[in-house]
């Protein structure tokens, strides 16, 4: 049954003070294990933290990389035991191909991934459009899926904020924010291939079409909707997903698009929105 994630602040805040203490110390750990997998044609790169049987693989959004997207996050969650932080197709330090992006594309390439790296079954969060290819992994490759976590994700055009495709339609590498262009460069010092990956995700989102809602009913994995009450994709949206997703659960968390996992350019200094997100992430994945 459908189910509203409301948890008391109250209730957390021992723990959440556990966290932030060790969070003040906390920068991005040290992967035990970073590598290229020959995936689908292209050479996806992965980091491997910790251990565990059931790892958790974590997908980060457009235009980012593990670090800008989960730089904040990952340290949190390193009490769940093995994680696996990937970078997309163009993105960071996975090479391109010719071809333009899609989710499914980025469906097939996590899968073929974690068949390189011989896991048979995996928990996967994914964030914005990352979470969007989280989604289609578990529709078409469910027999690797655990449970997902899937934080503002989108699956039809309209769950999207008013303005969000016009303003796509402008957008160029000097809209692109500051700190993700840094992030790029700083793992692949080449402007021409920060370029190519800003052109393919816009194009992407540009030409996104919607997908059924017989698709994401088709959803078997335990699920963990997430998002902001003011993100880039709508709380309506937010919720269709998680009533489509059979037995799915729902948090709405204050703040904007990516804040409350601390995202690179949300990250509000002292926010304990990440300790939250990464209590309500483990116990979830129990």
């Amino acid at each position: 049954m459908h189910r509203i994630i409301h948890r008391l602040l109250a209730a957390l805040l021992p723990v959440i003070t556990v966290l932030s203490a060790n969070a003040q110390t906390n920068t991005m750990e040290k992967a035990n294990t970073t590598g290229h997998a020959p995936v689908n044609g292209i050479s996806m790169y992965y980091e491997i933290y910790g251990s565990g049987n059931i790892p958790l693989v974590l997908i980060h959004g457009g235009g980012s990389t593990i670090e800008s997207s989960f730089g904040a996050l990952l340290p949190l969650l390193s009490g769940y035991g093995k994680i696996i932080a990937v970078e997309l197709q163009a993105h960071g330090r996975t090479s391109d191909r010719n071809a333009p992006e899609s989710f499914t594309q980025d469906a097939d390439d996590v899968a073929a991934l974690l068949q390189y790296l011989k896991i048979d079954k995996a928990n996967i969060l994914g964030f914005s459009n990352g979470a969007s290819t989280t989604l289609q992994i578990a529709i078409r490759h469910p027999e690797v899926v655990n449970k997902i976590v899937v934080i503002s994700a989108a699956f039809r055009r309209d769950g999207f904020i008013p303005g969000f495709f016009e303003g796509m339609q402008h957008a160029t590498l000097d809209n692109m924010p500051a700190p993700l262009k840094e992030a790029f460069l700083k793992v692949t010092p080449d402007k021409d291939k920060l370029l190519a990956m800003f052109n393919k995700d816009r194009e992407r989102m540009q030409h996104f079409k919607d997908w059924s809602d017989e698709a994401v009913k088709s959803i078997k994995a335990p699920a963990l909707v997430m998002a902001s009450d003011h993100d880039v994709i709508t709380v309506a949206h937010t919720q269709q997903i998680a009533q489509l997703i059979p037995g799915a659960q729902l948090a709405i968390l204050p703040g904007i698009h990516g804040a409350f996992i601390g995202e690179i350019c949300t990250a509000e200094k002292g926010s304990k929105l990440p300790e939250v997100t990464a209590t309500l992430v483990k116990e979830f994945l129990k």
